[in-house]
């Protein structure tokens, strides 16, 4: 991947990058591009996220969802689960959310969700992470920039117990098809000056 130097303005030397005042940029994570997906490989996403009340009661009630049991303490504490359930498309959101950074990061566009299964109730203080498993790849027939991933991602509790599971299908940009940034320009680099070797 190609490092972009910058010169800073009005410091000039002959001596080494750092006392010349070059910055070298080094980007961030930029996703996994058709490329880079192998049929079989499991990605364990970094992310943790702990539920909270707050969560699951504005969740329940931007989507309007009037089922009880999601933001009713006395019908959660009279359920077979002795408290409030955690909205099931609420904890799809979050395990979908937190597969994005290994998966769907250059998607174009989702194509299909299948295969949903709730599988262990989720509440007010568990912590959900997820893992996804390549299950197949194909390139696109109607566009030359891209092929289709498919995928099954599965959300895990802090016990290790397999909340919800499902599979998915997503339109991924393939190597050097993307172009597209939107960071801004700053008006005023860093100055390498100001960092100094260990």
């Amino acid at each position: 991947m190609p490092v972009e130097v910058f010169r800073i303005r009005g410091f000039r030397s002959d001596k080494t990058a750092l006392l010349e005042g070059r910055v070298t940029i080094k980007p961030g994570w930029q996703g996994r591009f058709y490329e880079d997906f192998e049929v079989g490989d499991v990605y364990q996403h970094p992310l943790g996220r702990t539920v909270t009340e707050v969560d699951n009661t504005w969740f329940t009630l931007l989507t309007m969802n009037t089922a009880e049991p999601h933001f009713n303490t006395e019908v959660g504490r009279a359920s077979e689960f002795g408290r409030c359930l955690v909205n099931s498309t609420l904890s799809l959101a979050i395990v979908a959310g937190q597969s994005v950074i290994d998966t769907s990061f250059n998607a174009i566009a989702n194509l299909g969700w299948e295969n949903i299964k709730l599988t262990h109730p989720v509440f007010a203080g568990d912590t959900l992470w997820s893992e996804t498993q390549v299950l197949s790849k194909r390139e696109s027939k109607s566009r030359s920039h891209a092929g289709l991933v498919h995928v099954k991602t599965r959300g895990l509790n802090q016990n290790g117990d397999e909340v919800l599971s499902y599979t998915r299908t997503f339109l991924v940009y393939k190597e050097g098809q993307k172009t597209t940034t939107m960071f801004p320009a700053a008006k005023q680099p860093f100055d390498a000056r100001e960092a100094s070797p260990v």
